[in-house]
């Protein structure tokens, strides 16, 4: 099938689409995009705009295929760049079906949810193995694979408040302690590229020891699993394979930096995925906004991908007005950072020249969520709103 260019890249030109190119060749860019998908490749890395990625997927408890696909369509709608479904059960290989034939953005999957769900801790690499090829060959194309976490690493976590928050990690945390042996998919990493080269599917190295807290943030456990991690995406490119690379997860304001920069400086530049960070514990029914202050910060410093969070994290599965809150929230958080990063203020800029004409039209056109304009159906072009009323200073200052 014949790779269509990214619209994204093909809109550079002269020696800022080289310098493009290089970050390919290098891996710090990476074209996202099953071999055996005819939809255009999404670029995520260095030197273009911070993607936007939002979780889906049916669970043990709310089995809602329907449900679940008017939340991919909400999300899509409202700017997400990919989707990634979670489903730990029920109808996911249907889901998979009907979002790649009918959602034009990369889809992702976490190929351990559906071994463990049907074979619990008694699962091989063989199965393992079976159930990511059959998923590259649907079309997936990009895939979590937590290959980093060992048992040397675990045992760090033992200190921490959470041990383990991620869904995946604590699956293969349980398997080691019961089988008394390495991670499989540390162990069949060089068979797991193989799949993957075959498909031109991206790894996207988990982050299973990622902190579930504040008082976990950078501790020992993370930055042993992001060591390895740097060993991993040096084989994955030397296997010809993309990579990117997961991140945290609960992070103070003040360890964002590092966080990034320490992640770029271990894992040679590949792009960097983050789950927001958020930056408090205390906001329940409130997380996409400190996810959001987190993604701003994580990408102002170089975070390439931003995992959305939603008002229902930590609470249960979102409903589809938290879909669209938490990728409204996200998008938000990414167009900050790349006004810093990527110097991209034009569209600010045009949203002051309406604002200062009061031209509704436009500022609607322009603005993250275009749907806010169905909320103030009495504002019209030249009109002010009913902040300032007839003492609007911008209309005032018309006269000046």
């Amino acid at each position: 099938m014949v790779s269509k260019m990214p619209e994204e890249l093909s809109s550079f030109k002269g020696a800022e689409r080289k310098r493009l190119e290089n970050y390919l060749k290098e891996g710090r860019l990476v074209e996202v995009r099953n071999s055996r998908r005819n939809v255009p490749s999404l670029l995520i890395g260095a030197g273009v705009s911070t993607k936007v990625n939002a979780n889906i997927g049916t669970s043990p408890g709310k089995d809602d295929l329907q449900g679940e696909l008017l939340k991919a369509k909400v999300a899509v709608d409202s700017g997400a760049d990919a989707l990634m479904d979670l489903s730990v059960d029920g109808k996911s290989r249907e889901l998979w079906r009907i979002l790649l034939q009918e959602f034009p953005v990369p889809l992702g999957t976490v190929p351990i949810y559906q071994v463990y769900s049907s074979r619990k801790l008694d699962f091989t690499l063989e199965d393992y193995l079976k159930e990511l090829e059959g998923q590259c060959r649907q079309g997936v194309d990009f895939v979590t694979i937590h290959a980093g976490i060992t048992r040397d690493a675990v045992k760090h976590a033992r200190k921490r408040l959470i041990p383990v928050t991620s869904r995946g990690g604590c699956f293969l945390a349980a398997w080691m302690k019961k089988n008394k042996s390495e991670n499989p998919l540390y162990e069949g990493y060089d068979q797991i590229l193989e799949i993957l080269k075959e498909y031109e599917v991206t790894i996207s190295l988990g982050d299973a020891l990622r902190p579930a807290c504040l008082h976990d943030a950078t501790d020992q456990a993370q930055l042993a699993e992001l060591k390895t991690l740097g060993k991993l995406t040096k084989r994955a490119w030397k296997a010809g394979v993309k990579v990117i690379v997961e991140g945290p997860g609960h992070v103070p304001l003040d360890q964002i930096e590092y966080n990034v920069k320490i992640q770029k400086k271990i894992c040679h530049g590949a792009p960097f995925y983050v789950l927001g960070p958020l930056v408090t514990d205390i906001a329940l029914g409130y997380d996409h906004i400190t996810s959001a202050i987190g993604g701003a910060v994580a990408g102002m410093h170089g975070a390439d991908f931003l995992c959305y969070v939603t008002p229902s994290e930590h609470l249960g599965l979102p409903s589809i007005d938290d879909v669209k809150e938490g990728v409204v929230a996200s998008k938000i958080a990414a167009h900050a950072a790349d006004i810093v990063k990527l110097g991209r203020r034009e569209r600010d800029d045009e949203m002051s020249k309406a604002r200062k004409r009061l031209d509704w039209d436009t500022m609607f056109k322009l603005c993250i969520d275009t749907s806010v304009k169905y909320k103030h159906p009495e504002l019209s072009n030249g009109g002010e709103c009913t902040m300032c009323g007839k003492y609007c200073a911008l209309k005032i200052g018309k006269d000046i």
